[in-house]
């Protein structure tokens, strides 16, 4: 066990964990941030993805120990101050995208990377930036759509 201090969401917290544990389960088990979900282990479905410095990453394949002073956003962290919903997650909601629902919180932050490094990305684009996130109900045309939306209401 070590002493981890993590920048999350903004905000400095210290955890303590074995240096191998997945920062996934550090969120969810230590810090009670639950919305970052399990997929399936290996970092190939997206379920786990949140931002280290604004990158999309797989959170069950980082360990903790090499997060270090990076700071990391998960689902619960991409409000604006005003507790505004994100320009993602209003498209989310107005073009229904989500289905079951389980694999949208690692879309969304798959979405917000894209946007913030590409705010106005191509189909293509779109496309492979978000080819590491499956979603088993096949939700992927509203997906792009959501997308598209959140990128042209980000312009205004």
């Amino acid at each position: 066990m070590a002493k981890f201090q993590l920048k999350v969401n903004g905000k400095p917290l210290q955890v303590e964990a074995d240096p191998s544990t997945p920062l996934l389960w550090v969120l969810r088990d230590h810090l009670n941030l639950v919305g970052t979900k399990f997929g399936c282990g290996v970092g190939a479905c997206g379920a786990c993805t949140v931002h280290l410095n604004g990158r999309a990453m797989r959170s069950c394949q980082l360990p903790v120990s090499a997060v270090g002073t990076q700071a990391v956003t998960t689902i619960e962290g991409i409000v604006g101050t005003e507790k505004e919903m994100h320009p993602v997650q209003k498209a989310w909601l107005e073009l229904d995208v989500a289905q079951c629902g389980y694999c949208q919180t690692g879309q969304i932050m798959s979405a917000v990377a894209l946007l913030k490094s590409n705010p106005n990305p191509t189909e293509a684009e779109i496309e492979s930036a978000m080819t590491g996130n499956i979603c088993r109900c096949g939700t992927y045309l509203r997906i792009k759509a959501a997308i598209q939306q959140a990128a042209k209401s980000s312009k205004k």
